[in-house]
């Protein structure tokens, strides 16, 4: 990789900023002065750094968040914040972007990345990759709508859902449930429970295939995922 294509990744400025800081002889490559912006480096064997800062170069960033209520899942947006706006500046350099997307009203679970592979995995309509809910439903969740999702319902669109997995945490006037599904259909939970003639009052994706919240997460914050995370993420088969 050319070290001012580097630099510029890593949001040391524009290719020409960069330009500048090589001419000053700020940068080094293996303690040697680098000032051509055209040198190419290996970045994960070499040396790189500034101002006698070693710099950590990665390629691809891995971020849970704990997504709030009234944030877009989206890279952009003319009105409204997005989860990105929510990144510090450091990690926007590497333009990642949301892997799928939570309703503007939907809190919990977000992964952001910028590593294109693993997001079409997770993705995948083939895959039919877990993705499990806490909601809050605003009346009796009974047996019989365990039996409906897990047949499948019919949204207003006419279209019938693959088989949810419904579990009663706590059923009463309001009830608290937890539902897997395997696919992403616009507004599918909301819509699921709309078929059987309830409404959902606060949802919350608790976990996404191999990876939980973590629950240490206050809404609107995120972290790296661990070594151990992306592991899992990579080497997930639905079984």
């Amino acid at each position: 990789m050319r070290i001012d294509k580097m630099l510029a990744n890593l949001g040391y400025g524009s290719r020409k900023e960069v330009k500048q800081l090589l001419k000053s002889g700020a940068v080094k490559v293996n303690d040697v002065v680098v000032k051509d912006a055209k040198q190419h480096v290996e970045p994960n064997q070499e040396t790189v750094s500034l101002n006698g800062e070693v710099i950590e170069y990665k390629e691809f960033i891995y971020l849970m968040m704990n997504k709030p209520q009234g944030v877009l899942s989206a890279t952009e947006d003319n009105s409204c914040e997005t989860v990105i706006d929510l990144l510090e500046l450091e990690d926007q350099v590497y333009e990642p972007f949301p892997v799928g997307r939570l309703d503007k009203d939907t809190e919990g679970l977000l992964l952001i990345t910028n590593d294109g592979q693993l997001a079409h995995r997770l993705l995948s309509p083939k895959k039919h990759v877990p993705k499990t809910y806490f909601a809050v439903i605003d009346q009796e969740v009974t047996e019989e709508d365990v039996r409906a999702f897990t047949d499948g319902v019919t949204l207003d669109d006419g279209y019938k859902t693959k088989p949810g997995e419904l579990k009663i945490l706590k059923s009463g006037l309001r009830s608290d449930i937890e539902l897997t599904i395997t696919e992403g259909k616009f507004h599918q939970v909301k819509r699921m429970f709309e078929a059987v003639g309830k409404k959902v009052v606060y949802l919350q994706r608790i976990s996404m295939g191999p990876l939980a919240l973590d629950e240490t997460l206050e809404l609107g914050e995120y972290r790296e995922l661990t070594e151990e995370e992306i592991q899992l993420l990579s080497e997930y088969q639905v079984k």
